[in-house]
């Protein structure tokens, strides 16, 4: 009967546990429904030491931007006709990490004609900017048409997820949650209120916790992910088995002395 009881309970415990653990692993769990939140739309990518940049450059006069489209150092080449077409993709296998120009560890590109350029903390509207007008203001070229892209924006998601990795993200924008949902979801033993996003500045690395049960999240600035931006979900397991086990021995005391004033009071009686 002792044994009955003491299953019965450990299976209660472990029931409501895990009700208990679901609940924490809700999302944004104080948002309310049809109310309006407001939603940062100025998010741009900011380059970084060894990123590879694709920077393609174009005119009416096809012959002037020759020099500045170094074969394999764009997504896109512009022909003699004036028209820019899109360089087919590798194959799969094919050697990708020498093509478009590499941010040195100074935080600068070696481009055609103009030499070093500090490109480091800019984003690629900004650099396009800058190439644009020092084409303009060296008379190289009076009309240019500068597109610059990353060619290796990635991000890595390791912890309790399903399926951690290094992710290859096309375009530059991807946020927190959807670099989660890429990564399988936080599993059972993730913290959903402690998500680190891990960021290189310059020499630095900073780390920065997130609680993706609270609508807070969308004013982080890690909501938006950078390249090379390390996510990192913290397992629960081991507190969760502690827990368990704190419980479990505290109901076991309880049944004990239930059992124990039992025995005595049926001794009594008889």
């Amino acid at each position: 009967m002792n044994k009955m009881i003491r299953i019965f309970c450990l299976l209660a415990i472990l029931f409501f546990g895990s009700c208990a653990g679901r609940k924490n692993l809700v999302y944004l769990q104080d948002m309310e429904e049809l109310k309006e939140y407001p939603v940062y739309q100025k998010y741009e990518a900011v380059i970084h030491r060894d990123d590879r940049l694709s920077i393609t450059v174009s005119c009416k006069n096809p012959e002037l931007t020759l020099p500045f489209n170094i074969p394999g150092s764009s997504d896109y080449s512009v022909g003699l006709d004036g028209n820019v077409t899109a360089v087919m993709p590798a194959t799969p296998g094919t050697d990708n990490t020498n093509k478009g120009y590499l941010v040195d560890v100074n935080g600068e590109i070696d481009f055609p004609v103009l030499g070093k350029l500090k490109v480091e903390g800019l984003t690629r509207n900004q650099l396009t900017e800058m190439i644009k007008q020092r084409l303009i203001n060296e008379d190289l070229i009076k009309d240019p048409i500068v597109t610059v892209n990353f060619q290796n924006f990635k991000i890595t998601v390791l912890g309790e997820v399903g399926s951690p990795g290094t992710y290859d993200i096309k375009g530059e924008r991807i946020t927190l949650l959807e670099a989660i949902a890429k990564a399988g979801d936080i599993t059972d033993e993730g913290r959903v209120d402690r998500v680190a996003v891990i960021r290189e500045y310059g020499n630095k690395r900073r780390i920065q916790f997130h609680d993706l049960r609270s609508r807070e999240i969308f004013n982080s600035p890690s909501y938006y992910l950078q390249q090379n931006d390390i996510v990192y979900v913290e397992p629960s397991s081991a507190k969760a088995r502690d827990n368990a086990q704190r419980t479990f021995s505290m109901f076991s005391m309880v049944l004990s002395f239930i059992t124990t004033i039992t025995s005595i009071v049926v001794l009594a009686i008889q």
